[in-house]
């Protein structure tokens, strides 16, 4: 689908098989067509059309200089029009998006009210980009995509190039996340994470299992062992401010497939595990939407990739393994072994890239869904700066996500008796002692944890992403990039 953008007023349905308009109870914004006019008013007093904030209303109609019926879609703007969040706006464009594709309308033209400003009209284009994506890889009959055009009218216009990237990026990720295991191996992970490089100009480096041993990383290779498929070590560079010694790190949890190893999942919580990449898959989607967006900023992201599969060579529950910074971990679960591998990926990326501050992002914890539900991120942060430009960044990216307490009196939780911590702590509080765990292991430097368990992966579709992988944690990761290169 391509996106254009236009003044206001030089609106026209003309040539257009869809004409897309905001309404109130009062009229159609901006509409000046008096068959559209007569056709709300009619569809309001009899009671078809409530004008709700983001309900649709569609009809065909024949309009002036029209040949043929247009299909018209009337999205409810509430009772007075006013500029509403930027993810409303966006979730109204995306139902808008599904809605074009099954009308079967192959080109559009969106009016955005008067009081929709620049980002408004952006979040609708990127909307519109999401929701008509589709994953079909693995059916036999590929359906082409109907809906090819969209023109966007607005008096403010649209920052769509960021619409774009971004949107990309973030169908990029849900990609990656969609494909099953038979298609994604870590090596083929690092494969699609140079070919992303190659594209979008960030450096790729990939370490294969001896060059991985060689730097000590003992708890991701415990993780790894028990799969014929060898991990990978991914570490992406992107350096748009060489003048400056500051580096964002970015910590994407990799596990291809994890079937909770000797501590093993029941079957229906092992279906959708080829999802547990999802951190890895938004690191990478992230680096893509930085790198072409050319921000002065320099990020190193790190994904460390590997399968927690059941075999003779698996480690088991009672082991006490090493990892790269020297501590010892005594494996009270091996179904918690993202947490391992995000351990000894954090340490590379402070002691041999340098970063100055980390962002870990991981499907972690079915504690963060039983607090959060499915649709938010859990957070988990030891430096209110970092924080709030997290928190900033998440809003701008139009994805919820809410600060857990950093509560330090759960850290006993993972003492061990025999080695310097255990990888599990009590039920309790599972969410924050997983992201505690990991805090052990940042040296001090500012961290936050995004526990994206939830929102990484849909069942059941929203109105922007009709199932599976989601994208979740791409713009947040991008607008944090952003936030810091402001600071220069």
């Amino acid at each position: 689908m391509k996106l254009y953008s236009e003044k206001a007023e030089r609106f026209s349905a003309a040539g257009k098989d869809a004409a897309v308009f905001f309404a109130t109870k009062e009229t159609v914004l901006g509409c000046s067509e008096p068959s559209i006019l007569s056709a709300h008013k009619q569809l309001v007093e009899c009671g078809a059309f409530d004008c709700k904030e983001n309900n649709l209303y569609s009809f065909r109609m024949g309009l002036a200089g029209q040949e043929k019926l247009t299909l018209v879609v009337l999205i409810g703007a509430g009772e007075e029009p006013q500029s509403p969040q930027p993810r409303k706006v966006r979730d109204a464009m995306g139902k808008t998006a599904k809605l074009l594709e099954k009308e079967k309308a192959a080109s559009a033209a969106v009016l955005f009210p008067e009081s929709f400003g620049k980002k408004e009209v952006a979040k609708g284009g990127e909307g519109l980009l999401l929701g008509s994506y589709s994953f079909d890889d693995y059916r036999s009959e590929k359906k082409e995509k109907i809906c090819k055009e969209i023109t966007l009218y607005s008096n403010s216009g649209a920052a769509l190039d960021t619409a774009n990237v971004l949107a990309a990026a973030i169908c990029q990720t849900r990609d990656l996340v969609n494909l099953t295991t038979w298609d994604l191996h870590p090596a083929d992970l690092a494969k699609k994470a140079k070919k992303a490089g190659e594209k979008y100009g960030f450096e790729v480096e990939v370490f294969k299992p001896e060059e991985i041993e060689e730097l000590g990383m003992a708890a991701f290779m415990a993780v790894g062992q028990g799969s014929a498929n060898t991990p990978r070590l991914i570490v992406m560079r992107y350096r748009g401010n060489p003048e400056s010694e500051e580096v964002l790190g970015f910590i994407g949890k990799g596990l291809c497939y994890d079937s909770g190893g000797y501590s093993m999942k029941p079957s229906t919580g092992m279906e959708t595990m080829k999802s547990d990449m999802a951190g890895a898959a938004a690191v990478i989607g992230a680096m893509g939407a930085i790198a072409q967006k050319k921000l002065k900023v320099n990020v190193t992201a790190v994904a460390a990739a590997c399968e927690n599969m059941v075999s003779g060579n698996s480690y088991r529950p009672g082991d006490v393994i090493s990892s790269m910074s020297g501590k010892t971990i005594e494996v009270d679960n091996t179904d918690a072994e993202g947490r391992l591998t995000l351990a000894d990926a954090i340490t590379y990326t402070i002691r041999k890239e340098k970063a100055t501050k980390l962002v870990d992002i991981a499907t972690l914890t079915g504690a963060a869904v039983v607090a959060l539900g499915g649709e938010i991120t859990a957070a988990v942060c030891d430096n209110d700066e970092l924080w709030n430009k997290a928190e900033a960044a998440a809003a701008k990216g139009c994805e919820k996500i809410w600060r857990m307490p950093c509560d330090m009196d759960l850290n006993k939780n993972l003492d061990s008796k025999i080695a310097d911590m255990k990888n599990t702590g009590e039920r309790g509080g599972g969410c924050i002692t997983a992201g505690l765990f990991l805090k052990r292991f940042t040296e001090g430097l500012p961290w936050l944890h995004l526990d994206i368990a939830g929102p990484s992966y849909t069942k059941n579709g929203n109105d922007v992403c009709a199932f599976g992988g989601t994208g979740c944690g791409v713009a947040t990761l991008y607008y944090l990039a952003k936030a810091f290169e402001a600071e220069r």
